[in-house]
């Protein structure tokens, strides 16, 4: 109820600040390409110290029972090949989370799952949980007694459609697209030189070889935190969070909030377990997009650090990394 009772206060928050969004905002976000994207099977960065050696590492489940769009032999494929070589074992899930399901599980994953009714790309408000009230409770119950939870929920809708698991951790998740005052940006860089990025073990890593300055994040949503969540990605001052009703029709009256405060990444440990939080999904993968082959992800030229990030937060999942 107290979770709750936050959410409304945030939202609230958000509403009365509206008024403050820049009269720049002229919204021209659109998909990077009109062709297919596809992971990019050629990308294959240097791990120059495992974590493990080679398939001893903590049993990693990647989630793929909730219309999940990146899965291990699609999207998110080259995630799964660094967390495979860094020593992960790492397979696809394909039941309902339950106690069972979960008793041997260390890592669960879940990138961009979607409700039943968005199955054909009905990607429209009103948002619907793709996961069920037994779900939610037996991963919350989960993570309690030691499990660690890495939620993945790209632009809208699938803040949506993890909004209700991802509140139980305290993170307030805003069904939309996070861009610039011009509302015309689809990326946003995070740096420790101004702030952005937060000092921390997943973006310290185990040494300096492994430390973070720099992640890079495309097209990505926004949300709030409370309680024991710990910011590490925030947004910069003068962000716009946009509300479209249909995933990617933008207007001039397109409903628009100020995102100053809100973050892109987060992290908390709640009872025995650990979570990672993260409103874009892209900077964790490589792809490549349309005709021109576009890369998106890890394998961008500007997003050299993704992956020893990626890296540095599964090692915090695993223990391998101090808590703060």
């Amino acid at each position: 109820m107290r979770l709750a009772a936050a959410a409304v206060v945030l939202f609230l928050h958000s509403i009365e600040c509206s008024a403050q969004v820049s009269e720049l905002c002229k919204p021209t976000l659109a998909p990077r390409a009109s062709g297919e994207q596809v992971a990019d099977r050629d990308f294959f960065p240097v791990i120059a110290r495992p974590a493990f050696a080679p398939r001893t590492g903590p049993k990693v489940l990647l989630d793929e029972a909730h219309l999940n769009i990146h899965t291990a032999d699609g999207r998110y494929a080259p995630f799964v090949d660094l967390l495979r070589r860094d020593g992960f074992v790492v397979e696809p899930n394909r039941s309902q989370f339950n106690g069972e399901s979960l008793a041997s599980v260390k890592i669960l994953v879940i990138a961009n799952a979607l409700a039943p009714r968005n199955k054909k790309l009905e990607w429209t408000l009103p948002a619907r949980s793709a996961f069920s009230k037994r779900e939610i409770d037996a991963v919350r119950s989960w993570v309690r007694e030691g499990g660690s939870l890495f939620l993945i929920a790209d632009h809208m809708p699938f803040p949506g459609v993890a909004a209700d698991l991802a509140r139980e951790f305290g993170v307030f998740m805003v069904d939309g697209f996070a861009t610039d005052r011009t509302c015309s940006k689809d990326e946003f860089v995070f740096q420790r030189s101004d702030g952005t990025l937060a000092d921390h073990p997943v973006t310290r890593g185990r040494d300096a070889a492994e430390r973070v300055d720099s992640v890079r994040t495309i097209t990505g949503q926004a949300f709030r935190v409370s309680g024991a969540a710990t910011p590490v990605l925030l947004l910069a001052p003068e962000t716009v969070v946009l509300l479209p009703r249909r995933a990617w029709q933008f207007s001039e009256d397109t409903p628009r909030i100020p995102g100053d405060g809100m973050a892109q990444g987060a992290v908390l440990s709640l009872g025995r377990g650990r979570v990672a939080v993260f409103g874009e999904a892209a900077m964790f993968s490589a792809q490549v997009s349309g005709k021109e082959r576009r890369p998106m992800g890890m394998n961008m030229p500007t997003a050299a650090q993704n992956p020893q990030f990626l890296l540095n937060v599964m090692r915090w999942l695993s223990r391998i990394l101090p808590e703060n």
